[in-house]
Parts: C-alpha cells; structure tokens; sequence
C-alpha cells in the first residue's frame, strides 16, 4: 500500500493519497482545489487517481472533492448522514453517498465508513484496512475533524458561522458519543488527522502530524472525561471567534464553485478597493501606503485575511510578485478568486509607534483590539475595546484626528488595525509595539 500525507501550513489542513500497489488504483482523502500535487505524487508512484472521499462538509477552505470528480472522472464518497437542509447539493455524476458501516474499496485496501458526528451532524471517519497486504484488522483512521492530535473538533461552527440556532450544544451531546463509539478499536490504530496547530477547528491542535489511538486515550483530555455536562461544558467553552470566510467555505463546499483553475495577477493602478500589504510588519511600520492593510504572507496568512474577505468583492495585493503570486493561489484555496491586480511596495508614509513599557495611562484615546477572552482576563482601564475582526463594521467613538493609541497583545494584531484605521480615515494613529503584555500600566 502507498500512503502520503500533504500538509498545507496556510490551511494548517491535511489532506492524503493512498493507493493499492497491485492494481494502480488511488484515492484522495479531503483533497484541496489544486490536484496538481496530487496527481503529480500519483503519477510518480504509478498510480491512477480512481477515488476520492471526504469527511464532512468543511468551513475552512475549499473543497476539492467536485474538481476530482470532474476533471479525473473518479468516483467519490461523501456522507450521506445528514438531512436534506445541511447535506450535500449539486453533486456531479460519479457521488455515492455513503453511510455508517459501508465499505469502500481502493483496489485491495479497504475503508470501513463511521459515522462520527459532533463537529459537523454529518461527519465519518474512515477506518482503513490493508486486505492487499493480507491483513485482517485495521491499520488506521482518517478522522477528519473528529480527533485531533491533543484535540477534537469543535462543535459550534454551524451556529457561529451558519447561524444554525442550538446546533453547538447538539453538536457536543454527539460529539461525546462519537467518542465513546471508538475507545474500545484498539490502540495501535493510527489517527490520520484532517488538520493540526493553529487550525481554527478546535481548540489547543498538536503540531504533530499523526498519532494512534492509544496515545490520545492517554493524553486527549476528550478521552477521559467522562461526565457528558463537563465534557459539553469543556468542549464549548472558550472557543475562538471563526473567521469570517468560514460561513463561505460552507456555502461553496455544501452547494459548490467553479471548477480550480490558476491564474495570472497584473498590475495595477486603482486604489478604490480593499488592498493587503503582504510584507512583513517592520517592513510595512517602514513604509507604506495609507489605508492598506498589513497581513503579512505567513502561516497565519488566511486566518488574519479571512476577516475582511467579501466574496462579492475583489481586492488589490501589495508586494513583489512571488509573494503575490503564492498568496493568490493561497487565497484560491479558500474559493476566493478575485484577486484584481498588485502593486509593488511604496513607502509613502512611516507607522508612528511606542513601545509598551512607555504607555503611562494618561492617553486621552487608547484602542484595544484584543479578541474577548484577552479583554476579559485584563485590560486597561480607559481603553475602548473592539476586536480587530470587527474593526471594518463598527463606528469608533473617536474624532478622525484624535491620537489614537492601538495595542493587541503582541504587536501583529495591531499592525493590521493601523491599515484599517487609515482605510476608514483615522490620520493620528500610534502603535503600541509590544502590546498588552509588556504594558506595565494597570
């Protein structure tokens, strides 16, 4: 059996290719938009890209599922464990639509299907076996976003990011049954993850890219609590904000989007629409021009633009065009596709900043863009809070000239909300560099 898995840091996602050696046949477990890789890895191993299949429907980036289908005329499986409302629309020929205990095969390897909701209603797993290879019992699990190294999915994205009212709380109650529905597979099982560190798919993912079974009855807090009110209470608690775009990625993976296809950015003279400085912090706080916003092209590259991503909207870049040109392929990856063209850094005016420790508490205007639970565990008496995803929608209890002082925690939060600032017509702004946690005033 051929086994890879592809891991994309901007998506912080995990998708991968197995394949049955004796017949050539291959399959794509949760595959992005762009096959290339994919096909490119197949290719090399002398394999055929015959299926594909997919955990659920996601909200963090674009589905790849329709694009094999079509274009590598491949059989797919999705679940078929959801009503009529939230379920799969618009498949293309060639979708089964699998269920709990179905089997799946790719040649001599065999996926047993599991339904595993709590994430999402319609999740599944797939419990893979090497038949090929001889084997009589399982080797591993693709667990998508059900179990997560350290972590398990979250189950209030539906209600935050698709407004499904009393969805969260459901979502827990069969999250925890999920769970108890697998402990007793044993241990040696490997869990193939569909995302790791700094996902916005739960809370505290590990970094490492793989686990088994045993080790995360060990140490995966969800494994051994086994009270279901604390464990809904636990799961629900504290979770993060999702970004914006999310509610997107449900739209165009449950109904789909147009077929990937890469394109060229050209340059540009316009300055009437929404314009992203990709460059680093220090080099944009050097330099830049006024009201472009600075999301540096990192890892954390979508999570930070997918706040102020409107699908309805096309937006400039800011950068040299290798950076462009991976940060629209980045952005297409989340089934944005309206780039409208770049231009290469100005530096027309200078970030004014502070550092942390001279902040003394008499500053008449200070802006803390820190997200809730940061506000909540402490903050400056006389600061006006407003998360820096909220920035863009809300009105500012400030006059346009006012010296207004911005601090997040670190420093990277408050770069962005300098841009914003600018976009929405604020001239004296400051930026506190260290942030709140290097601010000595209380």
């Amino acid at each position: 059996m051929f086994f890879k898995q592809f891991y994309d840091k901007h998506l912080s996602q995990a998708s991968y290719l197995i394949g049955c050696q004796k017949t050539g046949e291959a399959m794509i477990i949760d595959p992005i938009r762009d096959l290339s890789s994919y096909i490119r890895v197949a290719d090399e191993e002398g394999l055929t890209i015959t299926h594909a299949a997919e955990t659920h429907i996601h909200a963090d980036f674009a589905s790849g599922i329709r694009d094999v289908a079509i274009k590598l005329n491949a059989n797919i499986y999705v679940s078929g464990e959801s009503d009529d409302i939230l379920g799969y629309k618009n498949m293309p020929n060639h979708t089964h639509f699998v269920q709990h205990n179905d089997d799946i095969y790719v040649g001599n390897i065999k996926l047993k299907v599991l339904h595993t909701p709590g994430h999402t209603p319609e999740s599944i797993s797939f419990l893979l076996t090497d038949e090929g290879a001889g084997a009589q019992v399982p080797m591993g699990l693709f667990s998508g976003d059900f179990i997560f190294v350290g972590d398990i999915g979250r189950p209030d994205l539906l209600e935050k990011a698709v407004k499904v009212e009393g969805s969260s709380e459901i979502g827990a109650k069969q999250m925890f049954k999920s769970i108890k529905s697998i402990k007793d597979l044993p241990d040696y099982i490997q869990i193939w993850p569909g995302h790791g560190a700094g996902s916005p798919c739960g809370k505290s993912l590990g970094a490492i890219p793989t686990s088994t079974l045993g080790y995360e009855k060990q140490t995966n807090w969800a494994f051994f609590e086994n009270n279901e009110a604390t464990f809904i209470d636990k799961l629900i608690s504290d979770q993060p904000a999702p970004p914006h775009h999310f509610a997107q990625m449900k739209k165009i993976n449950q109904f789909g989007m147009n077929l990937y296809q890469p394109y060229t950015v050209y340059p540009t003279t316009s300055t009437n629409r929404l314009t992203f400085d990709l460059r680093s912090k220090e080099a944009y706080h050097g330099g830049h021009i006024e009201g472009t916003i600075n999301i540096p092209y990192d890892k954390n590259f979508i999570n930070q633009i997918g706040w102020y991503l409107n699908y309805d909207q096309e937006i400039n870049l800011i950068g040299d065009y290798h950076l462009i040109s991976k940060a629209t392929h980045t952005l297409q990856l989340i089934g944005y596709d309206d780039v409208a063209g770049y231009q290469l850094p100005q530096s027309k005016i200078q970030t004014r900043s502070i550092h942390s420790e001279d902040i003394t508490g008499n500053e008449s205007h200070i802006l803390d863009v820190r997200n809730d639970n940061e506000w909540n565990n402490g903050h400056l008496s006389q600061a006006v809070h407003v998360p820096h995803s909220k920035l863009l929608e809300t009105d500012l209890p400030f006059n346009k000239n006012d010296v207004i002082y911005v601090h997040c925690q670190s420093g990277i939060r408050s770069s962005i909300a300098i841009g914003i600032l600018e976009h929405k017509g604020y001239h004296n702004i400051i930026n506190v560099n260290e942030g709140y946690k290097n601010i000595h005033f209380s």
